[in-house]
């Protein structure tokens, strides 16, 4: 895979997934778009891209729950780069809440899990259809069930919703060429237990009890996964659009 002098816009690239996924696309000569809160984090990501090939990742700090900022990684993108080829919908949120818990969980999740998306979909759409680009999803297993110990009812209807963007947006621009596709990990080694709110005691119990129950007995990497958005973006998957792609080591047949 070869993605030389392609523009990637890579949201939640400060940690986990996102940070796999930027260093896996700088190694393949993507000019990199680090998308993040945490700006010291994002600079140490920059470099790492930066030693692989040379090539300076453009680093802008966002807060994808605010429109404007959203506006500011596009316009920063074409302003540095004149282009957008793939976009990368990695960020995303945790939020433990049941549903005695009134709307506040719910909404803090679904406006950086689903508007956000949905929002800078649309704002980067002009610019995919000039390239022929494409557009990868990091949706998750909880998409298709409860996650059963843990409150995670907001969370688990975000990542349906966004299944569904990936579906309805992929039916509407495949006439022009754009691709939409999703990845849904399950159980993956990150920091995103603990965002959630967990401890690091609780999430190793977590990560301990996933390790004794998945069919394979193991839990994913951020490289694994990583792996998987880099195989959809490129031009071996181009015939694959409006797919959704479990990487989970046997999760969802539990």
């Amino acid at each position: 895979m070869d993605f030389k002098n392609k523009v990637v816009i890579i949201t939640g690239a400060s940690s986990g997934i996102g940070t796999a996924t930027a260093l896996m696309f700088a190694n393949q000569s993507a000019k990199v778009v680090l998308v993040g809160r945490n700006e010291k984090a994002l600079q140490d990501v920059a470099k790492k891209c930066e030693t692989s090939k040379g090539i300076k990742p453009l680093i802008v700090k966002a807060e994808l729950s605010v429109d404007d900022d959203l506006k500011n990684i596009i316009d920063q993108t074409i302003n540095v780069y004149g282009r957008i080829d793939v976009l990368v919908n990695n960020a995303g949120v945790g939020v433990q809440g049941s549903i005695r818990d009134g709307i506040e969980p719910y909404d803090r999740v679904m406006s950086t899990n689903v508007r956000a998306v949905y929002y800078l979909t649309s704002l980067a759409t002009p610019y995919l259809v000039k390239t022929k680009g494409n557009i990868v999803n990091v949706s998750s297993v909880a998409a298709f069930k409860p996650i059963r110990d843990m409150n995670f009812l907001p969370y688990c209807t975000s990542k349906a919703a966004l299944d569904q963007i990936t579906k309805c947006v992929a039916a509407e621009l495949g006439r022009d060429g754009v691709r939409v596709n999703s990845v849904n990990p399950g159980a993956t080694r990150t920091p995103f237990a603990q965002a959630a709110g967990l401890t690091l005691e609780q999430q190793n119990e977590l990560y301990k009890a996933r390790e004794q129950t998945l069919p394979l007995g193991k839990m994913a990497e951020s490289e694994d996964v990583a792996d998987l958005i880099l195989y959809l973006a490129s031009d071996r998957a181009k015939s694959i659009t409006g797919s959704i792609y479990v990487i989970d080591n046997g999760e969802i047949l539990l």
